[in-house]
């Protein structure tokens, strides 16, 4: 039987719910990797949990901005899959396996051109296996946004989004605020190394929309979004890429059973990301909780080694076919 979520009572504080499962990681199952060029001539990564037999699912893990398989909300979920025996797959943005992209553009919130070649990939690979998908923060906007786009056409079945920043330009802001601004520096960090390294790399650096010494500058999301992410993207700035990559206005499309699960006290996101019920298509499953956090939902255990409600509700939905 399925548990419904409540936070124990040292996992309210939505600071916790974040960063617990951070400093908590448990060991990832041994993954293959397999390179898949893509039709620019660059690449992602894709991590394999087991190889799908005939007519078994396969579950394609997106993970958010700067994650990779050793996420600890993709760890988690590897290893639901392995004691499940479900054929699981991390799907990379570019540059998030461990070693940089090959072009001076990387990805972002509204990229769906990378996740569309791999799933045709994994079609006429594999055409007997139902395509599944769960998407965390910002690679839930990209599956969210992907669902909408495709619609019927759609290559996934089914499909879960957490915590996904449905409006961009509301999570900027939000991450400019109290304690909230202490994730945005952690995150920005990440950018301006990887922004550096290709500035720096005599191949790349012409086709970079900034200079060296303009990177530390870059200390906002809407700042570093507007002078790299936008230009780099074919964005006509910050507010354009913001409105067109948002998840929210794609909702009302999607045709594949979808279950939304956002949590009120998300640190990473304000009240704007709620769709309303007119938003959603009928396909479209939205489970709001009081708390839980940024990809947290911590629902018991200790603080040593909590226990989450994510990765019961993710399977039951995508492999039991049950809302």
């Amino acid at each position: 039987m399925m548990r419904h979520f409540a936070p124990p009572w040292w996992a309210r504080n939505p600071h916790v719910q974040t960063i617990l499962p951070v400093l908590t990681k448990v060991d990832r199952p041994d993954l293959s990797r397999q390179r898949l060029e893509l039709s620019d001539g660059d690449f992602i990564d894709l991590d394999w949990l087991d190889q799908p037999k005939a007519h078994q699912p396969i579950v394609i893990i997106i993970h958010g901005l700067e994650g990779s398989s050793e996420s600890h909300y993709v760890r988690r979920l590897l290893n639901d899959c392995r004691r499940q025996s479900i054929c699981a797959v991390v799907h990379h943005h570019r540059s998030c396996s461990g070693e940089t992209n090959r072009r001076a553009r990387s990805y972002h919130s509204g990229d769906t051109q990378d996740l569309q070649e791999n799933l045709s990939q994994l079609r006429l690979k594999y055409p007997d296996s139902p395509l599944l998908a769960v998407g965390y923060s910002l690679g839930g906007n990209v599956l969210t946004k992907y669902l909408g786009e495709y619609a019927n056409a759609s290559l996934i079945q089914r499909a879960v989004v957490i915590s996904a920043p449905l409006r961009l330009s509301a999570c900027a802001k939000r991450l400019e605020s109290g304690f909230s601004k202490v994730y945005q520096s952690y995150l920005i960090k990440q950018l301006q190394q990887k922004t550096t390294a290709k500035v720096k790399n005599p191949q790349l650096a012409q086709d970079m929309p900034v200079s060296l010494s303009q990177i530390p500058q870059l200390q906002t999301f809407y700042d570093f979004d507007h002078r790299v992410t936008a230009p780099l993207h074919g964005f006509d700035g910050v507010d354009d890429y913001y409105r067109r990559a948002s998840g929210m206005g794609f909702l009302q499309y999607i045709q594949k059973p979808t279950l939304i699960i956002h949590a009120a006290d998300d640190p990473f996101m304000t009240a704007d990301v709620i769709p309303t019920a007119e938003q959603c298509a009928s396909q479209v499953i939205y489970e709001l909780h009081s708390q839980g956090g940024h990809v947290g939902f911590i629902d018991g255990g200790t603080p040593f080694k909590p226990r989450y409600y994510l990765e019961q509700r993710i399977l039951h939905f995508l492999i039991s076919q049950e809302a």
